[in-house]
Order: C-alpha cells, then structure tokens, then sequence
C-alpha cells in the first residue's frame, strides 16, 4: 500500500511493488477459473444425481384418499380429461379402438424393442416419457416420434405431484418439456401423472394438480385397462389382463422401462394380433380426441372435416424452448460421460493411494530399521568443516535467530549469508548478531535482487569447502543437525541429502495441519523414495550437497520456481545418490495465513509441475537418470498431481452419498478410509517421536485442508496449461521460530 509523505503527497509504487500488482492481476482470473472448475463439477454431480432421482427425489405415493371433491362425471368418464373453455369433460375411446400407451421410458434396452414391434405391425403408440430418462436418451425419442408415435409427459423424476409444491409442479412439467424439445424438437400437450390409473381413482389432492395443468393447456390420460406387466404375472396374463370387454374401446397400459420388461416384449406381438384379430384398430390418444371431435361433427351436420393427424399433441419447438432444450440434452450428456468416469477413476485413485499408504508403511519401515540398525554405517565419520549457505530477502524478523541456531553446531562450519538485494536491513542484522556472538566464521555478500537460485549459485561460487549445507533464512538448526546432515556423504555415491524438515510454528490449526503434513506427506515419503533411490526434492530449509556436483549440473536453475525439486532431480540424472537423514532436523516457519499458504504451495505445486516437464527426457534416459525417469517421474506425477487432484473428489462424493444415496455406508467409508490415514500418520509420528495429539486435528485437515490443496493443484495446472508464469513470493515472517527448543 503506499504510504503518504511528509508532504502529504504519496509515493510512486516501486518497481517490486509494481511487478507483484501486475502478478496478482494475472493469478486472478486463474483462481477464478479454478473455483468455476470445482462449480462446474459440482453441478454436474447434482444433475447427475438428480436424473437418478438421488437429488430432490420424492418415493411417496399417495393412497386411500377422498375423493369428494371430484366431479362424478369426472370419477364415471372417460381415460382422457381436458379443460377446453375452463371446463372439465372427459373423452372416451370408441368402440373396437385401442389406444396402446406406454409408461416410464425411454429405457435403452426395451424401448427400442417396443418400438421395433409396432413399427412390424404398423400400430402407433403414445409414450408416456420421464423427462430425466428423455434428457439422458434423446436418440430414442427422435426416432419414436419420427416413426409416427406419440409423446407425453409423465414427470420429470416421476415423483408423485399431489404431494408437490405448485412450483414443484411447474419444474417437473418445464423442464420435460426442455428435455423433448432438445432431443426431437418438440413439445405436447398430453400429461399422464405417476402412479395414476383410472378416472375413479382421482382424489381430492391429485384433482387440484388436474386443474391447475389443465387451465395450462394439458390433456391428462388415464387407462381403461391395465396390463400390470410390471408384476410379471407371465406372457398370457398380461395379454388377459390388457383385453378390454367385449368390443368396448379402451386406453390400454404397458410399460417400457422402469424394471425388467421381457414378459412385456413377449406379450405385446400376441397382443396386436389378438386385437386385430377381433376387428379392433390402433390409435394414438390425439387420433381418439380426432375421432371424437369428427364424430360430433358428423352429428351437427358439418360433414367429416379434415383435421390435424394423429399427432395434434406435437408442437414443434422453437425459438429460447429450443435452445435451452439443447443445452439440457448436452449438459446431460456431459454429466453422463463425466460422473461415470470419475467414478471409476476415484476406484482408481482410491486403490492407488491406499496401495501408497501401503507401500509407505512397509518401506518407512525398513528405512528406520536399516539406517538406525547397529550395524549401519556410511563409512568413515566426516568431520572436516562445510560450508552452510542462507540466502536471505527481507529476513529481518528471523536472521539473527538462524545464526543463533548456527553459533551452537557441533560441526565445524562457515557461514555464508548471501543478502538478495533486501530493502529491510537484513545484511546489517546479520552482521551485528554475527559480531554479538563472537562468530568469526560469518561472511554476508550482497547482491542485487535476483531470485534464490542466483543467490545459491552465489553461495556456492563463494564457498570454502566441498560439502555445502543450504538452508533457508526463517530455519533454525539443533546444534547437531549440520553433523548428522553431512554424514551420508562418507559413502561416495552420495551426492545429496535432504533433512528433516520440521514445523515450528504448529500451535495454530493452520500450522498444526502442516505439521501433519510435513511428518507424514513428506518425511515418511522420504523415506519411501529414498529406498526406491529416486528422491524427488531435497527441501529448500535442509538439504547438502556435493559442491563439484552442483557446479557440474549448471547449479541453481532458474528455469523453475522449484529449484530444490529441479536440482534434485538433476542429481540423480548426473548420477548421484539422494538420501534421506532422518536425525538431521530444522526447524521452519510455516505459513500463519491462508493466504500465505496458499502462495507458498502455488509456487511448490506449479513449480514441481515446471521441473518435471523439464526433465522429462529422463522417461528415455539409460542408467541412473533412466531409472529416476521410470521410478521416480511417474511416482511423482501420479502421488503429487494426479492422486491430489483427484483424492479430494472422495469427500466430495462421500458428502454426496451421505446426503442423497445411503448415509451410513458413505460414513463408514470416509471413516475407514480415514482410520487407515491415521494409522500412516501415528506411525510417522512415532518414527519422528512427534506427540500424537496433533492428530487430533487430522480430521478436520481432511475436511477443509485438503481442499484448499485441490484448489491450489487446479490452480496451478490452469497456469501451466495457458502458459502463465509466476514470479517468486515472498512470504511475510513473524520470526516466532526462535530456537529449536522453543518450536518443539
């Protein structure tokens, strides 16, 4: 922020100032992009869900009610109410007259058998669609209605609606409505309710819903005769049950989906023949509303009209109807494709990270065993002095702390505070707490602002000895950290060490969860990778070095903002063993906010992303670079981008199941999957002797922390994917990590 002068005039932003403006400008519109990711995904899940009916579904089924309130005429009438002029009157079907409807549809493996049959027997028929089954196969509708059938509405989840709201109603009937027009471009006017039957089964709840759809223009069709082949009583009772009286006509019921329907496919050929048999003719419920308005014609002495054919119902959609019907039918297919897929690739990710759990316990296992055995040794104790770099950049709260820790090493050592251009005074502080504690072994080079891969390779250029021990400018060390750091390189394979990286600032949730993470994401990681000889990062708060090693690789890199991944991973391409010194602890300020979290784990997670692509020939390399390339990369990639990109999508779907499919089961799930978390965590815990209350707090992580990890994940992978670049971000000290003893 700027600040006013002494003349009340404020100051021009630096150049700092202005680059960091213009960097945060840049980041929002991907932030923004990566919460409209999860949105997205989110309301894909609910339409998904709720074309199951497992959102906003509704079993009830009303019965036994009163029905005073039904006109008689309308309880003794006809299958087919309407409302014209405002007033109720029913439409019987003509003698020797079938009209075959069907409920429930389309299903893709038996309406296409319906439909094969009566096209075999040129017999229409009108379908009764649910309009989520519409939505989810629109193939099937286009080409019923091409063949000449007829469509109406039967609900869009098929819930009861006199146990509906009025605008409950009005969704059920808009959106089936959205739902034809997307899949054949049109709309109708016939309206068959759940669970209905015959006229004399209206009752004093349903009759309102009548009305109401009625004033709105619908035809509401009941039946005269009932399959029941949803029972599946057997092939001839359903022909039985389906034949009307004698020669009365009638508004005949069968089902295409909604359950196992091969009696039905079965019945319905012997069925039309039957019919056929006995004279009768087939007809859709707008050729029975045709008939009878011809035949009251005839009767005014109007002669035999020609009217609209037997699809009158159909409206063809047009105009905003359309377009939102498209939109409907490709937001369901999206939501098709992608919920099954993720599904599948959650089994996956689940399998996978429980196999990691798996191999981590049994790996970490070993690693403490061999490195702590008796036997165990690199070589000969190295005792000769190293150097210990500390690049600084506005360290002021925390520099003089980080010589303290250094004034107390049991190693011989030199120091090497490397000042990048800080605009605080951080040379002078570490010049003077040098001089207070009487250490001789301090020289502080200044350089002008060029990042922390510049002022590394500067330490390095400057130092002293073969071994260099680098460490960040917030990080206090025990006073035998640089012995045990430095000790793996007695065996001279070993070209780099990375240490144990400690919280200091845990008493916070915020830090008590990265404290968490740190001992059981990273440390117990270490341990795996160390085994497997494909460590990916020596941490920039801990990590040593063989000084020609460095050089030869080309040193810091700033090619990417993870320079202790990409130094890494160069290590082991030039050949060089990467271990892991468990007893060699620092002790780090972690990020205090969210905001700073959220920076710091960007720059870690784009930049991680940045040296793996950079390295990515390592895939095709022979030897040791080779076998970080067919190890180490897809391990990486898999538990690093993948599994975290993924992982969270668990919980997601877990408060999914709780909410709308089977609470208990999706509890118990996150629960196990969670217990087995917590016995990964206390083990690690107990590798690293850390108190075990702090895993009280794990639970919560998995609830919010994990999370915020997702997003920072998306986060980055929108930046590498539209080809942004981040500048390094520094992250605001408090200098509240004093002194090992104190962090503990």
């Amino acid at each position: 922020m700027n600040t006013p002068t002494s003349r009340g005039r404020r100051r021009a932003p630096t150049r700092i100032e202005r680059a960091a403006g213009r960097a945060a400008a840049l980041q929002r519109p991907r932030v923004i992009l990566a919460l409209l990711l999860l949105l997205a995904l989110t309301c894909v899940m609910l339409l998904d869900g709720y074309l199951r009916a497992e959102v906003g579904g509704d079993q009830r089924v009303r019965s036994g009610a009163d029905s005073s309130e039904v006109p008689d005429a309308i309880l003794d009438g006809g299958p087919i109410l309407t409302f014209r002029g405002g007033r109720a009157t029913t439409v019987s079907v003509p003698a020797k007259t079938i009209a075959l409807t069907f409920d429930d549809g389309p299903n893709p493996t038996w309406t296409p058998q319906v439909l094969k049959i009566l096209r075999k027997y040129d017999v229409p028929g009108t379908f009764f669609l649910v309009g989520s089954m519409v939505s989810r196969y629109p193939g099937i509708v286009r080409t019923m209605v091409e063949q000449g059938n007829e469509v109406g509405i039967h609900t869009f989840t098929h819930v009861d609606l006199s146990y509906q709201s009025a605008s409950r109603v009005d969704r059920e009937m808009e959106q089936t409505q959205l739902a034809l027009a997307g899949a054949a471009g049109i709309t109708t006017t016939l309206f068959r309710a759940p669970y209905s039957s015959e006229t004399d089964a209206i009752d004093d709840y349903s009759w309102p819903v009548y009305e109401r759809l009625g004033k709105d223009g619908y035809t509401s069709v009941f039946v005269d005769t009932d399959s029941d082949d949803w029972k599946r009583p057997g092939v001839s009772d359903i022909v039985r049950w389906a034949t009307p009286k004698g020669t009365q006509g009638a508004s005949v019921l069968f089902h295409d989906a909604g359950g196992e329907r091969s009696q039905t496919i079965a019945a319905l050929p012997e069925y039309i023949e039957k019919m056929k048999a006995k004279g009768y003719t087939f007809t859709t419920i707008s050729g029975v509303m045709e008939r009878q308005r011809a035949a009251q014609r005839q009767t005014a002495g109007g002669g035999t009209p020609t009217g609209p054919g037997p699809q009158a119902a159909h409206h063809k959609a047009t105009g905003l109807t359309l377009y939102e019907g498209k939109a409907l039918v490709a937001a369901v297919a999206v939501a098709e494709w992608t919920v099954p897929a993720l599904s599948v690739g959650l089994v996956i990710v689940g399998v996978a990270v429980l196999g990691r759990f798996g191999m981590m316990l049994v790996l970490a296992r070993r690693h403490h065993r061999q490195r702590n055995g008796r036997r165990f040794g690199w070589g000969p104790p190295v005792t000769g002095p190293v150097s210990v770099i500390v690049p600084a950049y506005n360290e002021k709260e925390c520099i003089a702390h980080t010589l303290q820790s250094l004034a107390r090493s049991t190693h011989p050592i030199e120091i090497i505070v490397v000042d990048d251009g800080s605009t605080d005074g951080t040379s002078r502080i570490a010049r003077d707490a040098a001089e207070s504690l009487g250490m001789a072994n301090v020289r502080v080079i200044r350089q002008e602002n060029a990042g922390k891969p510049a002022a590394l390779n500067n330490g390095v250029r400057n130092a002293s000895y073969d071994i260099v021990v680098m460490m960040d400018g917030d990080t206090v060390f025990e006073p035998d950290t640089v012995r045990q750091l430095v000790q793996p390189f007695a065996d001279p394979s070993v070209g780099a060490v990375a240490g144990n990286a400690k919280v200091g600032n845990r008493t916070t949730v915020i830090g008590a969860w990265q404290h968490i993470e740190y001992v059981m994401g990273f440390n117990l990681d270490r341990r795996m990778y160390d085994l497997l000889r494909c460590m990916p990062t020596i941490p920039g708060a801990i990590g040593a070095f063989r000084r020609d090693a460095v050089l030869a690789v080309g040193g810091m890199s700033e090619d990417t903002l993870a320079e202790d991944t990409d130094i890494t991973i160069a290590m082991h391409r030039a050949g060089w063993r990467v271990v892991y010194q468990e007893h060699a602890r620092a002790w780090t300020e972690a990020p205090g906010s969210l905001g700073q979290l959220w920076s710091q784990r960007y720059r870690w997670s784009y930049g991680t992303m940045q040296a793996l692509w950079k390295h990515r020939e390592s895939l095709t390399d022979r030897g040791p670079s080779g076998r970080f390339g067919r190890v180490g990369m897809p391990l990486v990639v898999i538990f690093q981008v993948v599994t975290p990109l993924l992982a969270p999508l668990i919980d997601v779907f877990t408060v999914y199941s709780m909410i709308f499919v089977d609470l208990r089961a999706a509890l118990l799930a996150w629960l196990a999957v969670l217990g087995v978390q917590l016995l990964c965590a206390a083990y690690a815990f107990r590798l690293d002797r850390e108190k075990y209350r702090y895993l009280l707090m794990m639970p919560l992580q998995q609830l919010a922390y994990r999370q915020m990890m997702y997003l920072v994940l998306i986060h980055s992978c929108v930046t590498a994917l539209t080809g942004g670049r981040l500048r390094w971000q520094k992250l605001k000290r408090t200098g509240e990590v004093g002194t090992p003893a104190g962090a503990g």
